[in-house]
């Protein structure tokens, strides 16, 4: 059946008051809500090949996007404007490794799951520091977009490579990546426990994990659901599950013991007019991007 969004704020308030009482972690730094708890693995837990990330109504959801993608005014414009504060965080993350010297890293090698049109993956394959950017994505329409804009630039022709698939289908490369991204993906996924133990290998020791996502609040489905969605409609409607939202706190306790360090948080709020600013402490209540390396 195919996502209808809510036609009332008022309806979906609702079921956000339904949901409260399950959705809130009794501790926020190590649990999840018990309605991301069933998604979540324990410790035992381990991801086998059955397991898909993947959800039918999310890629049928994406598709209907795929017309407008690269529109600087459409669908996707809050994703065009974020991208050069991904850069950024990225840029800081590398700057922060130990083994760093004063030249930044060069011949980067980048995995970018849930791609999308490509903003990220062709403003990633056009830097002078890398050297090739995979990227995925299992929805059809949006990455046929993403093939055919990038045909438009040589440039691009041997750094940047598509693939439609999901991560539970792509093979683990002998050399994996220097940088794994989960841009605007991991509040789309109804088991990320699953998945973020499946996209691991993927990351070489001393490599990142970098993602961005938003905090399950109620400034969060004030601002994402009601106002962007429902009223201004500068999000498609159905774009955002509120219950999906993954607060900071719970990020770090799930990568916790699992073989990475160095975590990293910039929380990031949309301004009309100026677009995406970096705003200390904005990331317990709503965007913000995180970060993990892999331990050597």
């Amino acid at each position: 059946m195919p996502r209808t969004p809510l036609r009332q704020p008022a309806a979906r308030l609702g079921r956000c008051l339904r949901t409260t009482t399950r959705s809130q972690p009794r501790s926020v730094s190590t649990q999840l809500p018990a309605s991301s708890q069933s998604r979540l693995p324990t410790q035992q837990r381990r991801w086998h090949s059955e397991f898909s990330s993947v959800n039918p109504n999310e890629v049928e959801h994406f598709n209907a996007l795929a017309a407008d993608w690269w529109s600087p005014h459409g669908s996707s414009r809050l994703l065009h404007l974020m991208n050069p504060l991904r850069h950024d965080f990225i840029r800081a993350c590398l700057a922060s490794d130990d083994s760093a010297s004063n030249a930044p890293p060069t011949n980067l090698r980048y995995l970018d799951i849930g791609c999308g049109g490509g903003i990220f993956a062709e403003s990633a394959a056009r830097l002078p520091t890398t050297a090739h950017v995979t990227a995925i994505d299992p929805t059809p329409s949006v990455l046929a977009v993403a093939q055919a804009h990038a045909k438009r630039d040589p440039a691009l022709r041997g750094k940047l490579e598509y693939q439609p698939t999901s991560i539970e289908r792509l093979a683990v490369p002998e050399k994996p990546y220097d940088i794994v991204s989960l841009f605007e993906v991991i509040e789309h996924i109804d088991d990320p426990g699953a998945f973020l133990d499946r996209v691991r290998p993927f990351v070489r020791p001393g490599g990142w994990l970098v993602m961005s996502t938003i905090a399950r609040t109620w400034m969060s489905w004030f601002t994402t659901n009601l106002v962007a969605e429902d009223l201004l409609r500068i999000v498609p409607p159905g774009t955002h599950d509120w219950n999906k939202y993954i607060n900071e706190g719970e990020l770090r306790g799930f990568f916790a013991g699992k073989g990475w360090n160095s975590p990293k948080v910039m929380g990031v709020v949309y301004v009309p007019g100026l677009g995406w600013k970096e705003v200390r402490g904005s990331e317990k209540v709503g965007n913000y991007f995180f970060a993990v390396r892999r331990d050597e």
